[in-house]
């Protein structure tokens, strides 16, 4: 069962959580695998979206905020972009697209920004807007301030928690075919500063002593081995790391409250898509193949639309234009 772990370090202001996604990541894996058109991921691949999706559903449970946390990373190589999307309730999907060859040991740089163009983006999305309400986005480059590629998602988004939202992260990431786990310790920010985290915490000193305190915390949990981290429990994890230090921890989120997987795909999100397409181009599609067939990236669904369910979906829309009105 999917869990979530959360832990304060007591009179210090550094926070921490760890992730394990079992039977959530492995119901995406599963998904994938069963779409005829795509199969099951490479091992590189499957490795990059599985850390996303854990380092996506550890920034999320931090957030103060009613929406999506949707993690995207896309470039030019031969994995142009992969989606991680955790809701508030920490439902989590995710996909990748592949158009190229994978190499057995493709990395992040390889994979995702083969050519240097590669880019990180963080995207906050309401579930329900206000009008003219956008939603929140940062930006960061696949790469540190002399250029060199990031090879691991753990470096791309410490980099990104930093420049973006000022905030000293670490992270320690591992995915394989049946779980995706993550380890986070991050300093909180200070009273008055707002940003990605939702946080407003005073700290208790600005000074040597907790910016000592910090590091040393954040050197014990960088010492974590991926193999570790898919191999050892919380307790252990915790007790090994940090067995000097005072922790506070809270109830684990676990079951329905925990990370599970959820697609908020459907029926009527394909019907809209057509009707973004216009009339002519679904007639002409249906002209072609009999029927507009789509399936979810994200869990495989397929919907069709045949001639007569795509004119309803004209239909339906004239009918709720402005100016006009639904027969009685």
């Amino acid at each position: 069962m999917s869990e979530l772990h959360k832990f304060v370090f007591e009179g210090l202001p550094v926070r921490g959580m760890i992730v394990r996604l079992t039977d959530a990541w492995q119901e995406v894996l599963r998904r994938r695998a069963a779409n005829r058109a795509t199969g099951a991921y490479p091992v590189p691949v499957q490795t990059m979206l599985g850390e996303m999706l854990a380092a996506a559903t550890l920034m999320q449970s931090n957030i103060k905020f009613d929406g999506a946390l949707v993690l995207q990373i896309f470039g030019d190589g031969p994995v142009p972009v992969a989606v991680a999307e955790v809701g508030p309730d920490l439902g989590l999907r995710g996909a990748a697209t592949i158009k190229g060859l994978v190499s057995p040991d493709g990395d992040l740089g390889s994979l995702v920004n083969m050519n240097g163009h590669g880019r990180c983006a963080i995207t906050l999305d309401p579930r329900t807007r206000q009008p003219g309400q956008q939603a929140y986005q940062g930006v960061v480059p696949l790469a540190d301030a002399r250029h060199a590629k990031f090879t691991r998602v753990s470096e791309m988004l410490a980099h990104y928690m930093l420049q973006s939202e000022q905030l000293e992260t670490c992270l320690v990431l591992a995915a394989d075919a049946n779980l995706a786990a993550g380890l986070l310790i991050q300093r909180l920010p200070g009273q008055g500063m707002g940003n990605l985290s939702g946080s407003m915490v005073e700290r208790v000193d600005d000074g040597e002593e907790v910016e000592d305190a910090y590091q040393r915390i954040a050197l014990l949990a960088s010492s974590l081995k991926q193999e570790e981290l898919l191999t050892l429990d919380v307790d252990t994890i915790l007790r090994r790391l940090f067995w000097q230090e005072a922790l506070q921890r809270f109830e684990p989120l676990v079951g329905s409250q925990g990370p599970h997987f959820s697609c908020s795909c459907s029926r009527e999100r394909v019907a809209r898509m057509i009707l973004g397409l216009g009339q002519a181009e679904a007639e002409a599609i249906l002209a072609e193949r009999g029927d507009i067939e789509v399936t979810c990236e994200f869990c495989a669904a397929q919907y069709r639309f045949d001639a007569i369910d795509a004119a309803q979906v004209f239909t339906d829309a004239s009918q709720l234009a402005p100016g006009s009105s639904r027969p009685h």
